[in-house]
């Protein structure tokens, strides 16, 4: 191919992508127009956390965008991000930046639904002024005519001033308060056995750990470590927690001088297949894999020895023998054993899309137990406190296929299945003879 051809050839590929582009953008388009209109039929009139009862169904307005947007209906909103395939605390914040554009961003929105301002950049707008009173919000959105030419930078200067102009008290409120956003945190595992860490500290904490970390990371250096400045003051800030695990301190009583309480070292939960075969290390085909429930990943049998092998580390090893047991009790109330084999089964919320882990969820009873519904695994499911309600409180409704596996069908009647493998939505024939059908001229 002559540079001729290709240079025509590049240019056709590239004039493809540049169509693409905008045809996507046009959908984008289309769907916050549609989210809009969706809004405005499903606004609840009322105070911040007003309940009306819909169809016999208590039914909450809930505000997602900032002071002056409407109130939209709770459990309308769920079927929504569900339609949307959006997880349920992502898919309510991009409703939400949505409708806070629709309402109170006027030229923000008029900018996207023109093409000249790219919705993502509008969301990240949206994010800055949510919280800011309907003034505050106003003048930075008068300011924002030309939003395309607006950088990030300039975009929190200006929703700076606007708080400062608008809402000089909560300015110093949050000047004052700000020590109280302090955190420390830690992400979840990667495939690799590798963790994020995350933090805002007083500026005095932040300077003398970087000390601490600097000067253990020089001794490591000078002690042989070979590895780079970055992986030495790694390892330094491990070795600062390892002391902190293995100090083991008393802690008195302040007035009789008692020992209270010490500092305790590492704890592990082992939860034992009886199928498992990670950890013995004798069966050259043994699984090699485990899961850590903490940082919910999959994690290698020479992590778990290594972990297990710690200094001071305390070692609780549960035997799950069947989490197809059926082990009915003659109660309504669900005993631990109960929680302890549905969360190892659902791992998640099973309502469509959700991830929150079943650890912090409610168990459900699928069928009711006061309509005869046993108390038993094999009847409870892993639900998270809203959409536990969403159940109970609307006309979502859902059935189990086998435990573990459950059909969601929404009051619309939108229907997803929900398993190991994630939200699945189930097609209705009707849907998918539409899409076979021949597009009109």
């Amino acid at each position: 191919m002559d540079l001729a051809t290709r240079t025509r050839s590049t240019a056709s590929l590239l004039s493809r992508v540049g169509e693409r582009i905008r045809s996507r953008q046009t959908l984008i388009v289309e769907e916050w127009e549609d989210i809009t209109a969706w809004a405005s039929e499903h606004v609840i009139a009322g105070p911040e956390g007003v309940a009306t009862i819909t169809e016999g169904y208590l039914d909450t307005g809930v505000p997602i965008a900032g002071d002056g947007a409407p109130l939209v209906s709770e459990f309308g909103l769920m079927e929504l991000v569900a339609v949307l395939g959006r997880s349920p605390d992502g898919g309510r914040a991009y409703v939400g930046r949505v409708i806070e554009c629709a309402w109170r961003l006027p030229n923000v929105y008029d900018a996207v639904t023109s093409g000249r301002l790219a919705p993502w950049r509008a969301e990240r707008i949206a994010d800055l002024t949510h919280p800011l009173s309907a003034e505050a919000a106003a003048y930075v959105d008068r300011q924002l005519w030309d939003a395309s030419g607006v950088g990030w930078a300039q975009l929190e200067r200006l929703v700076a001033e606007a708080v400062l102009r608008f809402d000089p008290e909560r300015a110093e409120t949050e000047r004052r308060k700000a020590a109280d956003a302090r955190r420390f945190d830690i992400s979840e595992t990667d495939e690799h056995g590798l963790v994020h860490l995350d933090g805002l500290l007083d500026a005095a904490d932040g300077h003398d750990l970087n000390l601490a970390v600097s000067r253990r990371a020089e001794v490591l250096g000078r002690l042989g470590d070979e590895s780079s400045l970055d992986v030495r003051r790694s390892k330094a800030a491990a070795e600062l927690a390892r002391q902190d695990l293995a100090l083991d301190l008393l802690i008195p009583d302040p007035d009789t001088g008692e020992v209270v309480d010490t500092v305790p070292g590492r704890k592990v939960v082992l939860n034992v297949h009886v199928t498992d075969t990670t950890l013995t290390g004798q069966n050259p085909f043994a699984n090699p894999v485990g899961r850590w429930d903490e940082g919910r990943c999959p994690i290698t049998s020479a992590q778990i020895r290594e972990w297990l092998r710690a200094r001071h580390t305390t070692v609780i090893v549960r035997p799950v023998i069947d989490l197809a047991d059926h082990l009915p009790v003659g109660s309504y109330e669900i005993p631990d054993r109960h929680r302890t084999r549905v969360v190892l089964r659902d791992h998640t919320c099973r309502f469509p899309h959700c991830t929150r882990p079943a650890q912090a969820c409610d168990l459900d009873h699928t069928r009711p137990y006061g309509e005869g519904g046993p108390t038993c695994p094999c009847n409870e499911v892993a639900l998270c406190r809203r959409h536990h309600r969403a159940k109970t409180h609307s006309t979502w409704r859902y059935d189990t296929v086998t435990p573990g596996t459950y059909v969601w069908t929404s009051p619309n009647g939108h229907r997803f299945r929900v398993d190991h493998r994630g939200t699945h939505p189930i097609r209705t024939t009707t849907e998918r003879a539409s899409d076979s059908d021949p597009p009109d001229n």
